[in-house]
């Protein structure tokens, strides 16, 4: 059974930087497009970033710039790093493997931007 477990959530002040993780098990890490996605109250779950097997990466255009989304293949993790945070990025910051119909979430890591 494929898991992922983000860890790296929490508060800062507007303008600091957070790293978030996500570790996945049990699974063929390399062959999942690994993706950060966020959810904040009332609002839908959107993309944040991607990054393909072969590290091709897509990012909202809210992040661009701010958010660096990066994978290792050999500790089966993806990270992204987040700076210049801003109160609007408060959410919960889920992980996603995607292969196909393959499609596995974490349970999501809370992040919170005080102004």
């Amino acid at each position: 059974q494929v898991q992922l477990v983000e860890s790296g959530g929490g508060l800062v002040q507007s303008g600091g930087s957070l790293r978030l993780s996500c570790a996945v098990s049990g699974g063929l890490f390399r062959i999942y497009t690994m993706g950060w996605y966020r959810q904040s109250p009332g609002k839908q779950r959107e993309l944040v970033a991607e990054i393909t097997t072969i590290g091709s990466t897509n990012y909202a255009d809210y992040v661009e710039g701010r958010f660096t989304i990066s994978r290792d293949n050999a500790k089966t993790t993806a990270t992204i790093q987040m700076n210049s945070l801003k109160p609007e990025d408060t959410a919960v910051y889920y992980c996603n493997a995607n292969f196909g119909r393959q499609n596995y979430w974490g349970k999501g890591t809370l992040v919170t931007v005080t102004s």
